[in-house]
């Protein structure tokens, strides 16, 4: 017999301190993004509040009052979980469940919870079990510092001061064992990547705000079976697709985990090496849910993180995607998104500007050979295969003195034949 799941009843918590009503859209926003990830959790929203004051209260970060409303808003609605919409210290934890009698859940908690459950693969686990481990410890370091407030001596000593200590060796040998077990996947990830340079086949990762639409997009380029679901986080292990371009070169599109606003920096540590992909791409292909109202906020908060990830300046694709959901004049004004790099409007769901997508990679993908003329001997026939492998060949003229071939060549294959002293020129270049 199968136990029927508790469902908790939330009550979100947001604070916003700016004045004016574009904060206070902004924050109602948020609050609206919380919802999502908190039913994604598997909680039931039944109320919200929303709070605007100067600065965030240190003990409790909202006002006492509003504290009380809630814990009131609580018995009412038949609530047992406070989440709020920003990261609390274990203090402001601590304080808000002891005046509220309430269950307290930050939004890093919450995404990180999000995470737990989606994560599928070894890496994944590692990857999420080591930011949940640096999210408890700081929270450790924060009663210390609690404790150490109360002056030394008497009552500060024994079973307390003990159990955590012991709690942070504990969470400390964790760590180093998640850190270490990282390391050696990190290293199969980069052989693999090294692999498929070597291959010199072109690595395109694909990336976005999470619900974008990356998964669908994915499945309908590369006859793939990636989960899609309606909803944030969906996927989290990156997936690596190869797609077959007219011209029957390969390319290598690869997945990766949805971004979001406020990410909490333990994810962003615990997934660097996942998030390599990203770094280590040749490309990136950008995917914009073009009907969600908040299109420019998302759009900003992934460049934020292309930045901080150092690959804002690789070549890249945007995708507006989506645009299913929109009538002809709001299609109009998708011009808003236009900027330096090539903008291609698709529906992944019905297929809609998905040859235009197709054409805009090929285009992509020709950009990033180099055209080379070599004269082969006869000794080295071995090298038009590699070339027709890693390459295009465009013409072969079989001659008394030699091969003759016209071709495209990715940088790595290119050096190679310089190094062999094969070309003839590569004036074309």
């Amino acid at each position: 017999m199968q136990l029927e799941k508790t469902i908790e009843r939330a009550i979100l918590i947001g604070l916003y301190t700016e004045s004016g009503e574009i904060a206070a859209e902004v924050a109602e926003r948020s609050l609206d993004e919380l919802q999502e990830l908190a039913e994604a959790a598997g909680a039931t929203v039944v109320g919200r509040a929303l709070q605007h004051r100067q600065s965030a209260d240190s003990a409790t970060f909202i006002g006492k009052g509003k504290l009380e409303e809630a814990k009131a808003a609580a018995i009412e609605l038949d609530a047992s979980l406070l989440i709020f919409d920003d990261e609390l210290t274990g203090s402001q934890i601590r304080n808000i469940e002891g005046q509220s009698n309430l269950k307290v859940v930050d939004r890093t908690f919450l995404i990180l919870d999000i995470f737990a459950q989606r994560a599928k693969s070894r890496e994944g686990k590692l990857q999420v079990e080591l930011a949940q481990q640096q999210y408890r410890l700081s929270r450790l370091i924060g009663l210390g510092h609690a404790l150490s407030r109360l002056g030394g001596g008497i009552g500060t000593r024994g079973p307390g001061e003990s159990q955590l200590e012991s709690d942070r060796r504990h969470i400390n040998r964790r760590l180093n064992t998640l850190k270490q077990a990282l390391k050696e996947v990190a290293l199969r990830r980069q052989q693999t990547r090294q692999q498929r340079q070597s291959n010199e086949i072109l690595t395109i990762a694909v990336v976005g705000y999470t619900n974008a639409g990356k998964s669908t997009l994915l499945n309908i380029l590369t006859q793939a079976d990636l989960l899609t679901l309606d909803q944030v986080f969906a996927t989290l292990d990156p997936a690596a697709r190869r797609l077959e371009l007219p011209d029957q070169q390969p390319v290598i599109l690869v997945d990766t985990v949805g971004f979001i606003r406020k990410l909490p920096h333990q994810l962003v540590d615990a997934f660097r090496s996942t998030l390599e992909e990203v770094t280590q791409a040749d490309a990136i292909l950008q995917v914009i849910d073009c009907s969600d109202p908040q299109a420019d906020v998302q759009r900003d908060v992934v460049e934020q993180l292309l930045n901080e990830l150092g690959a804002a300046g690789k070549p890249r694709l945007t995708v507006l995607n989506k645009i299913d959901r929109l009538g002809s004049f709001e299609r109009g004004g998708l011009t808003l998104f236009s900027g330096r790099d090539q903008t291609i409007q698709i529906s992944a769901r019905t297929g809609e500007g998905i040859p235009d997508l197709i054409a805009a990679i090929s285009k992509l993908a020709a950009e990033s050979f180099i055209p080379v003329s070599l004269l082969l001997p006869y000794a080295k026939t071995g090298w038009v295969s590699r070339i027709e492998q890693q390459g295009k060949v465009d013409h072969v003229d079989y001659r008394e003195d030699g091969i003759a071939v016209e071709a495209h060549v990715r940088v790595a294959l290119y050096k190679a034949l310089l190094q062999d002293q094969l070309l003839i020129s590569n004036d074309k270049r």
